[in-house]
């Protein structure tokens, strides 16, 4: 297949393009330039803003686009209007942050999905990201009607993941000493490996399937307590886990999901369903994932081996002084 991906230089796109790739695809890269310069040697790439430049793809034909890169309906309206006539399937990387937040549970392709009060917004923020994609769905499949496949991604981890939110913990507990653990281990985390979604999204590309889907890790499998155990025998640090309950944490003026990633107190409904995502209709089409551990180890390699610097730098996880403090009023409080 001649598969045309709109980003494809950092983590969802690198990895789809990576897995294309691997199975023989021919693949052509519309990007800026501004990553990955090093990243697939030999590939076609167009470079350009998709905002201004989406003239450099007249003319051409490919089998398939995706598109990893577009936040605003506007911006996925004219992508989809220039390529309406240069491509068999448009394949649109969206998000279950679509859903609303008291939508039923599990949250199924079906459940209700956020309407922004303004549809022209375009700032986007962590009130109007789920709004302003389930618009950009909305735009692709009103310009290609029954060819459009819509992929929402949960909770995306693995290597190369630069928001740093899972990272977090297996370089931590690697770390060793006292690991201060949110909630309780019985509680269940749901996320979906980078390259399992890679795999599976360009296999139906090749199917040439439509339609809306799913693309999470199993429903109720992995616990939290399963997952820092995990990273404690893949990093091989002897780490001590102390579960620490929500409300003492909260007291503690601890901040869920960006402080100790992954959290999400009992009752908060900000992340809605985050971890309550159905994937049937994707594992109907082939979806499957690989060990936990392969994820973990994988993950932290890759973390190790970067720049010291990047590590932690978007701001999620815990300082280690504040979690000292925190351990000991848990200590205190006991």
């Amino acid at each position: 297949m001649r598969i045309l991906v709109l980003g494809g230089t950092q983590f969802v796109g690198r990895h789809l393009v990576a897995e294309a790739l691997e199975r023989g695809h021919e693949v052509t890269l519309f990007h800026r330039g501004e990553h990955g310069a090093e990243l697939f040697p030999g590939v076609e790439r167009i470079r350009g803003d998709r905002e201004r430049d989406l003239g450099a793809l007249r003319g051409r034909r490919w089998d398939a686009v995706v598109d990893t890169s577009a936040y605003v309906p506007r911006v996925a309206r004219s992508a989809a209007e220039a390529l309406r006539d240069a491509v068999e399937r448009y394949v649109f990387v969206s998000t279950i942050s679509v859903y609303r937040t008291d939508a039923p549970l599990p949250l199924r392709e079906d459940s209700p999905l956020v309407e922004l009060e303004d549809p022209t917004v375009e700032e986007v923020t962590g009130e109007t990201y789920g709004g302003l994609k389930a618009l950009c769905e909305r735009a692709v499949e009103e310009t290609l009607p029954g060819r459009t496949l819509v992929v929402r991604p949960g909770l995306i981890v693995g290597p190369d993941d630069y928001t740093d939110r899972f990272p977090y913990w297996p370089r931590r507990v690697a770390e060793g000493g006292e690991v201060l653990a949110p909630g309780g281990p019985g509680r269940f985390w749901q996320f979906v490996d980078v390259r399992d979604l890679g795999a599976w999204t360009v296999r139906m590309a090749e199917a040439g399937r439509t339609g809306t889907f799913n693309v999470d890790g199993p429903l109720h499998a992995w616990s939290a307590g399963e997952v820092l155990e995990t990273c404690r025998e893949v990093g091989g640090s002897g780490a001590r886990l102390t579960w620490v309950r929500d409300a003492f944490l909260l007291e503690q003026g601890v901040q869920p999901w960006t402080d100790l990633p992954f959290w999400i107190p009992e009752g908060d409904t900000a992340l809605g369903g985050a971890y309550d995502v159905a994937v049937d209709r994707a594992l109907a089409e082939g979806l499957v994932f690989r060990p936990l551990a392969e994820t973990v180890r994988d993950t932290l390699a890759w973390d190790r081996a970067r720049p010291e610097g990047e590590r932690g730098a978007k701001g999620f996880g815990m300082p280690r002084e504040r979690e000292r403090e925190v351990l000991e009023a848990w200590r205190r409080a006991r």
